[in-house]
């Protein structure tokens, strides 16, 4: 079993920032899994923001991110992140962090992750 908690959210203006933070504890190795973020703006469906490999060595956008967002991880702190600039008013949602196995297949996907935190709120101001 593994818990996830993100933190970071909070009210910010058109064209700033924030940084997300995912903090995994639990039984397994936090260096062993795929971590993702996904967001879910009101009346909307869930949709996939940004995955990590466990290594850290790839990552994968969705392309309305790319250029903006940022995901990383440190394992030495069992911590995912997402770094999130030029934000817009679009980018409104909860923004929940996920965690599956070491597969890099089909990330982009929700029902492949087995683990999800509660979600952080990221409201974007115009």
């Amino acid at each position: 079993q593994v818990q996830l908690l993100e933190s970071g959210g909070g009210l910010v203006q058109a064209g700033g920032s924030l940084r997300l933070s995912c903090a995994a504890s639990g039984r397994r190795t936090f260096s062993t899994y795929t971590m993702a973020w996904f967001r879910q703006a009101a009346g909307k469906e869930r949709e996939f923001v940004a995955a990590i490999r466990w290594s850290g060595s790839s990552t994968y956008y969705a392309d309305s991110m790319k250029g903006r967002f940022t995901i990383s991880r440190d394992n030495a702190k069992n911590t995912a992140y997402l770094q999130m600039n030029s934000l817009k008013p679009e980018d409104t949602a909860v923004y929940y962090c996920a965690a599956k196995g070491e597969s890099w297949d089909s990330v982009w996907f929700r029902a492949p992750y087995d683990y999800w935190g509660q979600g952080t709120q990221v409201t974007v101001s115009s």
